[in-house]
């Protein structure tokens, strides 16, 4: 079956921590007050995308990449990852704080979970007034040092706080301790990993009552110790163009405002090229086939595509490849 422009039913997760914003703001199909999550897409097990546009209506992800892998991802994102999709798309909305936490590299990822580490990058889409993230150490903190404030209950001393406001890009690499806070919505692009280490949760319970699960000791050594100011992502604002926000080996993500007919090239392009709808409405238009996007709408674009025209009159993308 000939791919085009694709549109997948989005997967919704309620938590703990979750709120109204991804119905209020972004209008998903939703009745629940505590979705935290939509992954828009994926294939992790358990959760593989549905594909929710044009005659490929119903067929997964996985199905579609097991049977044209080269033609949808690229032959070199092939040769690297086989046929796992490389990346994990979500919006997310935090009416509380998340438990503060950490992601592995790919080395003990593997070794410890047979799994890729997780890489990810965040794109502030709304905050309430004061909201921040956590990110980080606000100090060079020893692995001794670090144990103690866990033992005596005052880890939050040791980190580090962001204000945040809409467009604020944040690049978190693995070992790197971090938390959205409360009143913070925002798009999220991570490798495919469910991998988390959590090591602080507010002393939350469930509704069960119970408390939730810590990684305490697995987070040791995966934890990077040194206060680091490499995580704010500055890029340029230009409007019908690719400003480069993230590259990094894992993705490549651009923001991109367009205002007017804007054409990109992707002749040379070996990858599948995802657009996050993160501000006002846009149509793509491929020799495949189009899409209309709104606020909180994503779409997988095969990688032979050769050329994508973006329409609108102000929208806000967030250009992903390999």
């Amino acid at each position: 079956m000939k791919l085009y422009p694709l549109k997948f039913n989005p997967i919704l997760k309620e938590r703990l921590w979750g709120g109204t914003k991804l119905k209020d703001v972004l209008n998903k199909s939703i009745t629940s007050d505590i979705t935290g999550e939509s992954w828009e897409l994926s294939t992790v097990k358990g959760d593989v995308s549905i594909v929710a546009n044009g005659k490929l209506s119903g067929t997964s992800l996985q199905e579609l990449i097991d049977d044209q892998a080269e033609a949808l991802l690229g032959k070199s994102v092939v040769e690297r990852f086989g046929t796992d999709f490389p990346i994990l798309i979500k919006f997310i909305d935090a009416k509380q704080d998340l438990s503060i936490q950490l992601h592995p590299d790919d080395t003990l990822a593997k070794k410890r979970h047979d799994s890729f580490g997780k890489t990810e990058m965040w794109y502030i889409m709304d905050a309430d007034a004061n909201a921040e993230l956590i990110v980080g150490f606000n100090k060079d903190v020893s692995k001794e040092e670090y144990a103690k404030s866990m033992q005596e209950d005052s880890l939050l001393d040791l980190l580090n706080y962001e204000k945040v406001k809409e467009g604020d890009t944040f690049f978190i690499n693995t070992g790197k301790i971090h938390a959205i806070g409360a009143g913070v919505m925002l798009a999220e692009i991570q490798q495919t990993s469910d991998v988390t280490y959590r090591v602080f949760d507010f002393n939350r319970k469930d509704k069960e009552g119970n408390l939730r699960e810590l990684h305490t000791e697995l987070a040791l050594d995966a934890i990077d110790y040194d206060k680091k100011d490499d995580f704010k992502v500055t890029y340029s604002k230009d409007t019908n163009a690719q400003n480069t926000m993230v590259d990094c080996p894992y993705f490549k993500t651009n923001f991109i405002e367009v205002t007017e007919n804007f054409e990109l090239d992707t002749t040379q392009r070996d990858s599948f090229t995802i657009f996050m709808c993160v501000g006002g409405e846009a149509v793509i238009k491929t020799e495949e086939g189009e899409v209309t996007l709104k606020k909180g709408e994503t779409t997988l674009l095969p990688a032979i595509t050769n050329k994508i025209q973006l329409q609108s009159k102000g929208a806000k993308l967030l250009e992903v490849t390999i």
